[in-house]
């Protein structure tokens, strides 16, 4: 869900967030339930904050595909005679770097908004987007995920409904093709991932494709099983992206280095797969969850992955509660 220099918020916009992490460090581990709402709360306002006070940094990448990074997610803007197609808004209190950003892509307007899934940090632009002109494309269940009260169990805390603006109008279950701008867009439902509504964004003629959250390119990820997420499926979802390029296409990550390629991906597989056979083999010996926190069975990949919000402790639980 959230996400060194230049992650998807920035390492300097969003090292606020880390006291966080250093909070949920120095406790120990999981909390208390009045001290984990605590925390979740304050989580969520410092990401938030964060965002109303970043950059927005714009990588060009190619066939007017650019990427912008420090608002949420990293988000794809694709430019051309139909209108800017968005994938990912980012979070609303970035509605005015954001409408800098996208002003120097062109003075097209915002016509089409693609959420990846329905987690906030993607999500919260929709409104602001939608009152602009944006028509909202997604899988049927952000649009429930969106519609409803919503609790993410690992923060303790419940999202209230999205404003009707907000909610998405084009939906579809297992995959959509949209053309415009002269590219072919193929959106894919994985299945149950890092939620139940991720979609991939595969850009056909640019070679270009968009995980959304299914890839964190160089961190730890977050998986959100209180939604349908789940380790398993989160290595699946990794598998079928691996299977969709080639060594020369640019891949968009959800968070983390916004500009991505295959072997960065394999990269992640192998990491994702290595740390859930590990916890998976400690879980069948009998030991639990924090039996194997202690022994540490993410400890090759810890120096490269486990430097942001997901640390090492809290993926190595999260890995452990889908095995």
């Amino acid at each position: 869900m959230v996400t060194p220099h230049n992650l998807t918020m920035s390492r300097r916009g969003f090292c606020l967030c880390c006291i966080a992490g250093a909070t949920f460090t120095a406790t120990g581990g999981w909390l208390t339930p009045r001290q984990a709402f605590a925390e979740a709360r304050g989580l969520v306002s410092l990401i938030k904050d964060s965002a109303a006070a970043s950059p927005i940094t714009t990588h060009k990448l190619r066939n007017n595909i650019s990427t912008l990074e420090g608002s949420g997610g990293n988000v794809a803007v694709l430019t051309g005679p139909d209108g800017k197609v968005l994938i990912d808004g980012g979070i609303s209190v970035s509605r005015r770097q954001m409408t800098k950003a996208l002003a120097d892509l062109g003075a097209r307007h915002v016509t089409h908004l693609v959420n990846t899934h329905w987690h906030f940090d993607h999500a919260d632009g929709n409104e602001w987007l939608h009152s602009i002109g944006a028509k909202i494309v997604a899988h049927s269940n952000t649009k429930k995920h969106l519609s409803e009260i919503q609790r993410v169990e690992d923060w303790d805390y419940n999202f209230i409904p999205s404003p009707p603006g907000a909610i998405p109008s084009e939906v579809f279950d297992k995959e959509k093709t949209l053309k415009l701008n002269g590219q072919t867009i193929e959106l894919k439902h994985y299945g149950p991932a890092h939620t139940d509504s991720d979609i991939s964004v595969l850009f056909s003629e640019a070679n270009v494709l968009h995980t959304g959250d299914t890839f964190w390119n160089g961190i730890y990820p977050f998986i959100d099983y209180s939604t349908g997420g789940s380790i398993d499926g989160t290595i699946t979802a990794t598998e079928e992206n691996l299977a969709r390029v080639a060594d020369d296409t640019i891949i968009i990550p959800g968070h983390g280095k916004p500009v991505s390629n295959k072997a960065e991906l394999k990269e992640c597989r192998d990491m994702l797969m290595t740390i859930r056979d590990k916890v998976a083999n400690l879980k069948k010996q009998g030991k639990s969850r924090e039996e194997v926190v202690v022994a540490k069975p993410t400890a090759a990949f810890d120096a490269k992955w486990g430097q942001f919000v997901i640390d090492a402790d809290f993926f190595t639980r999260l890995v452990y509660e889908g095995v």
